[in-house]
């Protein structure tokens, strides 16, 4: 795509990179900013600098926060004998918009996929295991998507903590199989929490 101006072509070949969005879109968003007063193309590049800078990641559960310890890990009102065990942040957001869940999290960065190199050292697992190891919590319920990915993941899990008095559970199926959790409606992924079966159940099931 030829382009009059050599600003122009960088700023919509960075657009570009971000997902979901083509040479076109990112051309048409450029633009859109070219049209914005320089204040509020200024305050945009301001906020992507100030998140990408400082945002952290909570050192009990790996959320994202503002602060050290996310503000779901320090409400006092949470469960924290109940862990939701999820791949993406984005997972935390699909199901904390169902208000359902009053538990906590423990975002694990991933799913173990040897195909894309990814193993369980790569992922946040040691950390669900010390936290398991502490005898504080009583359940894990397994929130990953229902993909062999997803499952190997559940299952790699399930036999590192299984020598502990602890129950497992995962959520029910009401997710399709292949669907990833931040995609399904509130009040799908709602039901599939309440109504969660046995860990050992979703074995023999698949």
């Amino acid at each position: 795509m030829e382009m009059s101006s050599k600003l122009l072509e960088m700023a919509v070949a960075e657009i570009s990179q971000l997902p979901g969005i083509g040479k076109r879109t990112a051309l048409r968003l450029a633009l859109h900013l070219l049209k914005q007063p320089v204040e509020q193309t200024q305050l945009l590049a301001g906020a992507l600098k100030k998140m990408r800078e400082e945002i952290q990641f909570c050192r009990q559960c790996h959320n994202i926060s503002d602060v050290e310890v996310c503000q779901i890990c320090a409400n006092n009102s949470r469960d924290r004998s109940i862990i939701c065990v999820v791949e993406d942040i984005r997972d935390v957001m699909a199901i904390e918009n169902t208000n359902l869940f009053k538990g906590t999290y423990h975002v694990l960065g991933g799913k173990i996929s040897p195909m894309d190199g990814v193993g369980p050292s790569q992922l946040n697992i040691t950390t669900l295991v010390e936290k398991v190891k502490t005898g504080l919590v009583k359940e894990l319920i397994f929130a990953l998507s229902s993909t062999m990915e997803g499952d190997t993941t559940n299952f790699y899990i399930y036999k590192q903590i299984k020598e502990y008095n602890i129950i497992t559970s995962a959520i029910a199926r009401g997710i399709a199989v292949g669907d990833e959790l931040e995609f399904a409606d509130e009040v799908t992924l709602g039901r599939s929490i309440l109504h969660r079966v046995p860990f050992e159940n979703s074995l023999r099931s698949t």
